[in-house]
């Protein structure tokens, strides 16, 4: 990646501290203008019946309703808080196929290929080392699985590259990286493109769909 990783703007302790605040407020701030998003994430994802799929960066569970129920998901989380709002969701919609654990994405409690599928929405820019959260996503799919990436990439010109540029100082007190380029991170993955989409608002967000060899 241009930024190979977030290391430099980001921590645990910042991650943490920053979805600690941003989880009362979450649904509120992200749930309408990045659903579209996660619908399409989850519909070209087309989980089949038996098949196990895992999220990475499951936040507080709002896509947690769009898998169908003859698909075993589980959703790892790095903050407790937002943790603690995605459980809510799963009790009160009745979503018995869902697990859910506190775990981080660059070290992942999961045995080599143990599910078909891995998704990753609007968390890629918000790890530490987005490099070793997508080893990781690697290592724990099958082989000929898929892996799906949803997150804002960077733009070359224009007014949201500013923002970006602007942004990029206060990258620890927001969460995430501004700056984040899309070749170097496909780059980096080291994985066949299937597809890259734009998704949201404008496009700016891509969905992309990666295969493992």
């Amino acid at each position: 990646m241009s930024r190979p990783t977030s290391g430099a703007l980001l921590s645990h302790e910042a991650v943490l501290a920053a979805y600690r605040r941003y989880a009362p407020g979450y649904d509120t701030l992200f749930g309408p203008v990045l659903e579209p998003g996660r619908r399409r994430t989850v519909a070209q994802m087309a989980p089949r019946a038996g098949e196990a799929v895992l999220e990475i960066g499951v936040g507080t569970g709002l896509s947690l309703r769009h898998y169908p129920r003859h698909t075993a998901v589980t959703g790892i989380d790095l903050s407790p808080h937002m943790l603690a709002r995605a459980a809510r969701k799963v009790q009160r919609h009745g979503l018995s196929h869902v697990a859910l654990h506190r775990m981080d994405a660059q070290r992942l409690g999961f045995a080599d290929g143990s599910f078909d599928k891995v998704a990753a929405m609007y968390v890629a820019s918000v790890v530490p080392d987005p490099a070793a959260m997508m080893a990781e996503a690697v290592r724990v799919c099958r082989s000929g699985g898929e892996i799906y990436v949803l997150n804002h990439f960077s733009t070359p010109v224009g007014l949201a590259r500013r923002i970006e540029e602007g942004l990029a100082p206060f990258a620890r007190a927001i969460g995430f990286d501004p700056r984040f380029d899309l070749d170097s991170f496909i780059a980096a993955t080291g994985l066949p493109v299937v597809s890259v989409a734009p998704v949201n608002l404008f496009g700016y967000w891509k969905l992309l769909c990666l295969r493992k060899p």
